[in-house]
């Protein structure tokens, strides 16, 4: 296991190594989302069903995404995180690329599932940088600016993506995306530099690297884990489905151009989005200083607060205060980043961490990526597929947001006990 590099501990270089991983990151929430505001077009074009889309939105991707994000998780905890990284955007960026090419489902699925491939060996290493970058009392807030890659990139891949679609097609847009986040490879590779693991904590940076057996044992004895990792993949069910269906519902129930819907939703995602993610890792580094268990409350809180405005949104038949009502429950609904990857990092020692974080993104994409899309879909052809069958599918679904809450507040009574010094 390389000792990595005695990286300067200035502002400067931590802004950097932060600026390139959130880059990174939302050119991963680009290629993994931009299906969704394609998804009319390529349904027109390959026939496809809901059920069908639902499986490319989420399925398709969640498959390898998940089976191979905890070993390459593992290798990440032994070898260069920052190659790994690099490697796994040239990969996944390829075969968004790829997908333009595709001419049936099963074609644009296989595509699909080498995006998955690729950005398995994308956040977990991430998540372990960071945590060699900043100390404790900042992790929260650096996570939560690097989680704001999902609301700025799935808004780029709605925005952009919609504008190519509607000037060009929808094959370009797959193209110009892929092959621009293969061009910065390079760069990310020459701007960040891995460093001395461990470095704030107390354990010794050196500690050999336990098997994945040893990091099993370690969060099978950790209740908080499983309870932040299952809400997480409760509230991911909601927010991967609505994220992937809401512009073909902004479509079918209000009547937007493919054009008006890239404007209308990736201002939502992105208005909305910087505002929930960096309030929650605020929130969570002021109040979690105190008490622990703030890192589980302000989500769960946040959950709660978000069912009433999306039921409201989702039943308005105007444009404006749809986006009015909905705004609110955007950035609600990523609160929870900031605080629960913070306490994740903290929920095992430095030498098990990218491997105990794939381990949450393992249940939390499987179950969030892998099932939302499609049971959103699912649900919309099993009430007939009509006009008001997304609609419906949408509020049977915010159920899973009552059922998250319930199991982040659970866990804020025990993460004192497993928190890691």
């Amino acid at each position: 296991m390389g000792s990595g590099d005695a990286v300067p501990d200035s502002r400067a270089t931590r802004a950097t190594v932060l600026g390139m991983l959130l880059l990174v990151y939302a050119f991963n929430f680009i290629d993994r989302q931009i299906i969704g505001i394609l998804a009319v077009p390529i349904k027109a074009e390959l026939a496809l069903t809901d059920t069908q889309l639902g499986a490319l939105g989420g399925l398709a991707f969640a498959l390898f995404y998940t089976a191979l994000g905890v070993p390459v998780a593992m290798l990440a905890d032994r070898r260069s995180r920052t190659w790994i990284i690099t490697g796994a955007l040239v990969v996944w960026s390829g075969f968004t690329a790829l997908c333009g090419l595709a001419t049936g489902f099963w074609q644009l699925f296989l595509c699909r599932l080498g995006v998955g491939v690729g950005e398995a060996g994308g956040v977990a290493p991430s998540y372990s940088l960071i945590a060699d970058y900043f100390p404790s009392a900042q992790r929260a807030r650096a996570l939560a600016v690097y989680s704001l890659g999902i609301p700025i990139g799935s808004a780029t891949g709605v925005l952009l993506g919609g504008w190519i679609a509607s000037t060009v097609d929808w094959r370009t847009a797959f193209f110009v995306v892929g092959l621009s986040g293969i061009a910065i490879a390079p760069l990310f590779r020459w701007l960040v530099r891995e460093p001395v693991r461990g470095r704030f904590d107390r354990q010794v940076a050196a500690a050999p690297v336990p098997p994945v057996r040893a990091v099993f044992a370690h969060v099978a004895r950790c209740p908080s884990f499983w309870l932040l990792s299952f809400g997480a993949s409760c509230s991911s069910i909601v927010g991967y489905g609505l994220m992937f269906w809401l512009p073909s519902f902004f479509r079918r129930s209000l009547g937007l151009s493919l054009i008006d819907v890239s404007l209308f939703y990736g201002a939502l995602l992105l208005v909305g989005g910087v505002i929930g993610v960096l309030a929650g890792g605020v929130l969570a580094d002021r109040l979690g200083a105190a008490r622990r268990s703030a890192y589980a409350l302000v989500p769960a809180a946040a959950f709660v607060i978000a069912i009433p405005f999306y039921v409201a949104g989702v039943l308005s038949e105007t444009p404006v205060l749809s986006f009015l009502l909905l705004l609110p429950p955007t950035a609600l609904g990523l609160m929870w980043l900031g605080p629960v990857l913070a306490a994740l990092q903290h929920l095992a020692p430095p030498s098990m961490r990218a491997t105990a974080s794939a381990m949450f993104l393992f249940i939390n994409n499987l179950i969030g990526i892998g099932f939302g899309t499609l049971f959103f879909g699912f649900v919309s052809d099993a009430l007939g597929g009509g006009s008001t069958s997304l609609r419906d599918a949408i509020l049977i679904g915010l159920g899973f947001y009552a059922l998250a809450a319930a199991l982040f507040g659970v866990a804020s009574t025990r993460l004192e006990q497993d928190w890691q010094a």
